[in-house]
């Protein structure tokens, strides 16, 4: 897998060609990357076992007792007697030992966490991953939950499902409220643990109480979906909110960066390829760098200078932003900031006239002026720039320098929602959810919140597992896709479920991935996924992961028909129709599906031409049989004659029919 910083270096720098590396030397640093590599991850997994031993035996406790044991042989030696003293010393021996351990921990997390931020490599992670390491092993909470996190997902190909569950539960017993949330997920599916939604529901409900946002919103789901608990929107609604307000709150504070979530059901022809996923355009890819102090944030700066120099109006306006939120490569300028944003916006640049609409708002270099920012506002939103949509119906909403008006304010909420901005979601949702300017709705209210967590930092987890499962790490793949689908997560459902009926995953019994998958297919089924609603009708069919039902399988065929127009389900329908599958016998009906499914995709024409052949073939056989030879019909009757599979014989005649009347033509 290539470095995500050279794909990302590449959309950037447009125009400017990445010199190759020469094959000695690439060769000559891979050998040794990987030589080093194997170090870490052994380095790693030696404190690993030496963590989960001390979980095991506490050790941790008879560290500190054995300290405490030292300072008391120490004491009694000097020849002090006194009890009061004795006492005294030994809690104040014990507090400063607990705390140089419990700081030196924290500072070792601290480390591991800014190197981890700060890291352009897969090496660079690892390092981050070994100083973890060495603060679990002195009993960092926060370190230990990285390592577990590390054991379940498979980072560095240290992927031990049953470590992860003994720090996780270990941890649970601490207190810590992601433990509580790994271990619900766990549950819920059976992995490494048994199956037991109960158990599940009540882990969730420990770490939604700890505090912990991924909790909150498989509980948001739980509760919106029925999911083993009654339905109920209200509670759905609570939930939701809790974690859409921290989501928020982050999005006003900086910009996100979306993820693609990529469908495996839709592209695996092309997972050999680097350059179909990551196609954000080039500022969101800069802010993905520049949040993470790449020094590409330096050759990004010196594009847009000299495109902003050949007149790109873009250019300027992406410099204005640069200098606006300061960064290494761009200090934060208010001053030069307006002067970039002021040229873009004299060429009738929407980003530029938002940018200045930013500065008259919060008064940054210049006096607040909300009556100018209006203006800017304006301008910019006629222009389409969903910023700017969202900067008036915020103006609108609390009344900044105009008076309120919630009319307008829901308008161009709902306009820049239109475009996905993220905080235009989340107050259309506030306004469903309290009644504010529009009728109170909490359906709607949740939707669009999930919506707004679904962006969520865990989002991140697309990527991971999408590149796991392109490097042949399925295991890995699927836990992370898994963990997301539980969120309710409509694609990783389906991607989940994908892999699952594959059969390449270890982590699951045999016996249990139809199951399973038939569950996530069903999930992402009720989200709207159309060819998840296909695959039920198949699973249905053919008896996969539950009992042959033809009748399900046609209403499922048919809900994706009616409801999506799905061709693949006509071609099904068509089908069952034609044989009085499940539904009863209709060969009117079925014409008309097979017609439908060819006029609906390009991809079914040739199967359906070659069903409509099979259907007018023996019907017409039939006819002619049955009323001139009503005797011989009996004998002759398809089953009869050629066995069960009797359309294939009547499709072969078919075929070779054609390849002669085509011969003779040539001829």
């Amino acid at each position: 897998m290539k470095p995500l910083s050279l794909l990302i270096e590449i959309l950037i720098i447009l125009g400017v060609t990445i010199k190759t590396i020469k094959a000695e030397e690439h060769s000559k640093r891979q050998k040794e990357r990987n030589v080093t590599t194997q170090v870490s991850v052994n380095e790693i997994k030696q404190y690993l076992s030496h963590i989960l031993e001390q979980r095991t035996s506490s050790s941790v406790i008879n560290k500190r007792e054995n300290l405490e044991k030292k300072n008391q042989r120490k004491i009694r030696i000097k020849g002090i007697q006194n009890k009061d003293i004795l006492k005294r010393n030994k809690n104040n021996l014990q507090k400063q030992a607990e705390k140089n351990f419990t700081d030196e921990g924290d500072q070792l997390f601290k480390m591991g966490i800014k190197v981890l931020q700060q890291s352009k490599s897969q090496k660079q992670k690892e390092e981050a991953y070994l100083l973890f390491a060495k603060a679990a092993d002195m009993g960092n909470l926060k370190a230990m939950e990285k390592m577990a996190d590390a054991l379940l997902f498979g980072n560095f190909g240290m992927q031990n499902i049953t470590a992860a569950i003994q720090l996780y539960e270990s941890l649970a017993k601490e207190g810590s409220c992601k433990a509580q949330n790994a271990l619900g997920f766990l549950s819920s599916y059976g992995i490494g643990m048994e199956y037991d939604q109960a158990k599940a529901l009540t882990y969730y409900t420990f770490g939604s109480a700890g505090g912990n946002m991924m909790s909150q919103m498989i509980l948001g789901y739980r509760y919106l979906s029925g999911i083993n608990v009654l339905q109920n929107c209200e509670v759905a609604l609570s939930y939701y909110k809790k974690v859409a307000d921290y989501i928020a709150d982050t999005f006003e504070k900086s910009e996100g960066v979306p993820v693609e979530k990529v469908r495996l059901t839709e592209r695996p022809e092309n997972l050999s390829s680097n350059s179909e996923i990551l196609d954000w355009d080039i500022y969101q890819y800069y802010k993905f760098l520049a949040e993470r102090g790449d020094v590409q944030i330096q050759k990004a700066l010196h594009y847009f200078l000299k495109a902003a120099k050949a007149g790109s109006a873009n250019a300027m306006a992406f410099i204005g932003k640069m200098y606006l939120e300061g960064n290494a490569a761009a200090p934060q300028n208010n001053a030069t900031a307006f002067k970039y944003f002021s040229m873009a916006a004299s060429k009738g640049n929407a980003i530029g006239l938002h940018g200045l609409g930013l500065l008259y708002f919060y008064g940054k270099g210049v006096p607040v002026n909300y009556a100018e920012a209006l203006i800017y506002f304006q301008k910019a939103a006629e222009k389409g720039w969903p910023d700017a949509q969202f900067q008036l119906g915020f103006m609108y909403y609390s009344g900044s320098g105009i008076q309120k008006d919630y009319k307008l304010a829901f308008k161009y909420f709902y306009l820049a929602s239109q475009s996905g901005q993220p905080l235009a979601i989340y107050y259309l949702a506030k306004m469903y959810a309290t009644g504010t300017g529009v009728v109170r709705s909490c359906r709607t209210a949740v939707e669009l919140y999930k919506g707004v967590c679904e962006l969520g930092h865990w989002a991140e987890k697309f990527l991971t597992a999408y590149f796991a499962y392109k490097d042949g790490d399925i295991d890995s793949s699927l836990v992370q896709y898994a963990l997301l689908a539980e969120m309710g997560y409509e694609v990783a459902q389906s991607n989940s479920a994908f892999i699952l009926e594959s059969k390449k995953a270890n982590i699951f019994e045999k016996e249990k991935m139809y199951p399973v998958a038939l569950l996530l297919w069903n999930r992402a089924a009720i989200q709207g996924n159309a060819f998840a609603r296909v695959k039920i009708g198949d699973y249905h069919y053919y008896g996969y992961g539950t009992n042959k039902d033809y009748q399900t399988a046609a209403t499922h065929y048919s809900i994706a028909a009616d409801k999506y127009h799905n061709a693949q389900a006509m071609f099904n329908l068509a089908y069952m129709y034609e044989h009085g599958l499940g539904i009863a016998k209709d060969i009117h009906l079925a014409r008309r599906l097979y017609d439908m499914a060819a006029q609906r995709s390009p991809d079914a024409h040739i199967p359906v031409l070659f069903a409509l052949m099979k259907l007018e073939t023996t019907h017409l056989l039939r006819d002619i049989l049955f009323f001139n030879f009503t005797t011989r019909w009996n004998w002759l009757k398809s089953d009869n004659t050629v066995g069960p599979h009797w359309d294939l014989f009547v499709i072969s005649l078919i075929v070779a029919g054609l390849i002669l009347l085509l011969r003779n033509h040539h001829g």
